[in-house]
């Protein structure tokens, strides 16, 4: 089942030094972790908190596939936006895509992870309705920084 709407969150992050190479330019794992930093933002705005999901409801949200595409460098210091949304939320999966641009929305990079719900001993299970219903609700942009 698509997500309803647009619903996206904007997360800018920082080049930091340690991220890049000696040319100064991101290095490409980073492109990962970012895109993960927009997916935990994302719950947050929806009101949650992945941390809960795990020890509350005992759900984890295991990265099956991740794909990145790279558009143009990201380089030192440079302030970055994460862009994520949910594709889909279907009982046991959850698919997610990502913008990150650069200044001035200079599309940088983008990518999509595929995520399989399972319990906390690999097992598949179903993720909870209000977590599916959540990620499926259409809302309004919202923005957040690191």
């Amino acid at each position: 089942m698509p997500a309803g709407g647009d619903h996206y969150v904007d997360f800018a992050v920082r080049v930091r030094y340690a991220e890049t190479d000696q040319m100064q330019v991101a290095y490409y794992a980073n492109h990962f972790v970012w895109f993960e930093l927009g997916r935990t933002e994302l719950f947050r705005q929806l009101g949650y908190v992945y941390r809960e999901l795990e020890e509350q409801e005992g759900c984890y949200l295991v990265v099956a596939e991740a794909s990145c595409r790279y558009h143009s460098p990201a380089r030192y210091d440079e302030v970055l936006t994460v862009r994520t949304r949910v594709k889909a939320a279907r009982t046991r999966v959850v698919v997610f895509t990502y913008e990150i641009l650069g200044p001035e929305g200079k599309k940088v990079a983008t990518g999509e992870t595929v995520h399989v719900i399972t319990d906390g001993k690999g097992k598949p299970r179903t993720l909870p309705e209000k977590y599916k219903q959540a990620l499926l609700a259409p809302a309004r942009a919202v923005q957040a920084s690191r």
